[in-house]
């Protein structure tokens, strides 16, 4: 946790302070049209245990306990108001209660969207209201089932407002349980909204989170978590555009045609057309939140680069992420080497005062950094 008045540092040229604090593992965020924001305080669901000692499940959980990612789920969402733009919320309340490991959030018209760990499910939504209490609607499935190794489901409705964007992390590190584990998993799948049916836009993503669109091209990117285990260096997480009937490789290929011999059987079929993502961020970065800005309150060179919220490895020495990043973009394509934006989430021990999540842009064009470890929800605007 963050001592008393303490604060990630921003760049040069930007300030940061709580927007707000005391929060319960807060994750993701959506800025409302009214400027509300929305914030999911979860986790992962329960766990089933499994028969008998397994130490790879048990080594994991005490190292990810340590960085303080085992907290229980609060299942909420909560709205935050900043009515009075000091840029500090001072209204924070219960919006929505009793979801299940809830995470993506989509308005279209009067109706949000929440991706819960296992369905998309909408609820009736009115301007100003600071609580939903109606119950809400299941739209469509999602793959979760007993072992639901990634369990967060991000949600990005499209430009028409037509179709939802959800992602779904694979169930395993390289299909070690099995590929019929990993069916409509390890991608991103596309709902209709009007029918609630459903299609994969886009496979072979091992663990794909933020989503937005890019405003020069028009194209879906996606920020992405690579395989483990095969060392310090390996494998890059990512930014990428995403192709309609995209295969990304995972899990018989990494960054293209580079085989994970790891797998058995392989699939060299699939391996051939596997593309070759947009941009390296580093290896167990643990890359979740992708926005683009687009806003006019921060520096111009930052129009139209990307952000990205580094939650930082849990199983890598020495270790990476624990900040957020920026991308600088020329003609819709990235055109240099990611920025340090907001650092600090380490101390001097090397341990985490928080992890960065989400990050959005709020209606007066700061920028909201989720930290689910340290509670707070961080905001950086200009210093000036």
């Amino acid at each position: 946790r963050w001592a008393e008045g303490a604060t990630p540092v921003a760049a040069a040229g930007l300030k940061v302070k709580a927007f707000a604090a005391g929060l319960d593992h807060p994750r993701w965020l959506l800025v409302l049209p009214n400027g509300d924001v929305l914030v999911a305080e979860t986790n992962g669901p329960p766990k089933e245990k499994k028969k008998g000692f397994d130490i790879r499940a048990w080594a994991e959980k005490q190292i990810m306990g340590k960085a303080g990612a085992t907290v229980p789920s609060a299942n909420r969402i909560s709205l935050l108001r900043d009515a009075d733009g000091d840029g500090v919320a001072e209204v924070k309340t219960p919006f929505l209660t009793g979801l299940n490991s809830p995470f993506g959030m989509a308005l279209v018209g009067n109706t949000l969207y929440v991706a819960n760990t296992d369905a998309v499910v909408a609820f009736p939504y009115v301007a100003s209201e600071t609580r939903i209490t109606a119950p809400g609607r299941k739209l469509v499935d999602l793959p979760a089932g007993p072992i639901n190794h990634h369990w967060t489901k991000s949600l990005i409705a499209s430009r028409d407002g037509s179709k939802l964007y959800a992602t779904v992390g694979s169930n395993s590190n390289v299909g070690e349980n099995g590929m019929e584990a990993e069916v409509r998993r390890a991608g991103i799948l596309e709902i209709d909204i009007a029918s609630g049916a459903s299609r994969v836009f886009a496979s072979g993503i091992r663990n794909p989170n933020g989503m937005d669109w890019n405003p020069v091209t028009g194209e879906l990117w996606t920020a992405v978590n690579e395989r483990d285990e095969i060392g310090n260096d390996l494998v890059p997480d990512y930014m990428t555009s995403v192709k309609d009937g995209g295969f990304y490789g995972w899990p018989y290929s990494y960054y293209g045609q580079t085989v994970d011999a790891r797998v058995k059987p392989q699939r060299p079929d699939l391996v051939a057309r596997a593309l070759v993502p947009d941009y390296a961020l580093g290896a167990h970065t643990a890359s979740l939140g992708l926005t683009f800005y687009t806003a006019a309150a921060l520096p111009a060179r930052y129009t139209n680069g990307v952000f990205i919220g580094q939650h930082g490895s849990w199983n890598r020495k020495p270790q990476s992420g624990y900040k957020v990043v920026f991308i600088p973009f020329r003609d819709g394509k990235p055109a240099g080497k990611p920025e340090d934006v907001l650092t600090g989430f380490l101390n001097a021990k090397g341990e985490a005062q928080g992890r960065p999540v989400g990050v959005v842009v709020d209606k007066a064009g700061a920028l909201l950094v989720a930290d689910d470890v340290g509670n707070v929800i961080w905001r950086v605007s200009p210093a000036g």
